[in-house]
């Protein structure tokens, strides 16, 4: 049977189809922080567009409680028990599908389950970034041996910087750097890593935006094909925040050009994770979550 799996978060919702292998076949971005309440929910205006798009969604492709697997994170789960409450009975009485919130110690499972890999025994930083939230889980070879979770995400970026997505950026790398190093000053990180692994859709962005990309010599999973310097990834930051325009940035991702809204500012707390943990090779993903609820099944 064909099923379903949604990765839904603070600003992007990914669709995803599984038969025999998993296939991301659309998503489409609502930028869930605006003018959002923990107490009064998210706003009118997203809840609209996110029943609209469900709407959409479950005609288009039939889905049904039993073939559809939705994961709901980031900024829903600062949602009061009422507001939660009420999206989960929208859900099971319009659409017949399940509102499912998982908990950050959930999410760091199933990332764990979607990275799981002897990475050649290596030390690899895993961080998994979303709108409101951060997911670091660190491997040494199959074993995880430590997570983190983080309060600051993309959006909290985009909310301190308003000239970050001018045609070219009028905020600038090194002051946005240093806004992210202020929040995480306190998180004490190792610095003996092999590498770090960027994740969900990080690979896709860097092939579209050519950061300069040489093969992945560090470890083979068949998946993972590229690797970017620290130099190259800085380098490849500045030519999105100044030498590349929000228009050609939504040219390359016709399809949901509001994406490109997240991808200056979500470069920036990785490199900073980077420089503190002094990371030398990043691994661009596209991996999330949902890699690692179909891995936990099979």
């Amino acid at each position: 049977m064909k099923e379903y799996y949604i990765d839904l978060g603070s600003s992007t919702i990914k669709v995803y189809e599984y038969e025999q292998e998993l296939k991301l076949i659309e998503e489409h971005s609502i930028y869930f922080k605006n003018n959002f309440d923990s107490e009064k929910g998210i706003s009118p205006e997203n809840l609209k567009e996110l029943c609209s798009y469900f709407e959409e969604l479950k005609t288009k492709n039939n889905l049904k409680y039993e073939n559809t697997h939705i994961f709901v994170t980031g900024i829903f789960r600062n949602l009061c028990y009422e507001k939660k409450t009420e999206l989960i009975k929208l859900f099971n009485d319009k659409y017949d599908l399940h509102f499912n919130i998982i908990s950050h110690g959930i999410e760091n499972y199933y990332l764990g389950r979607a990275m799981q890999n002897n990475y050649n025994d290596k030390k690899v930083l895993i961080i998994n970034m979303g709108g409101k939230t951060t997911e670091l889980v660190t491997f040494k070879g199959i074993n995880i041996i430590a997570t983190e979770n983080l309060n600051i995400g993309v959006a909290d970026l985009l909310n301190n910087f308003a000239k970050v997505n001018d045609e070219t950026s009028g905020d600038t790398v090194e002051d946005m750097t240093s806004f992210v190093n202020e929040k995480i000053a306190n998180i004490n990180f190792d610095t003996d890593y092999d590498c770090a692994i960027f994740t969900g859709g990080e690979e896709r962005f860097e092939l579209l935006t050519e950061f300069n990309l040489v093969p992945n010599t560090l470890f083979e999973d068949g998946i993972h094909k590229y690797m970017v310097s620290l130099e190259d990834y800085i380098k490849g930051t500045e030519k999105v925040f100044y030498n590349m325009t929000m228009k050609d940035l939504y040219r390359l991702m016709p399809q949901n050009p509001k994406w490109m809204d997240g991808a200056r500012s979500g470069a920036i707390l990785p490199l900073a994770i980077f420089k503190k943990a002094n990371i030398k090779w990043i691994v661009p993903s596209d991996l999330n979550l949902i890699n690692g609820v179909i891995n936990d099944n099979k």
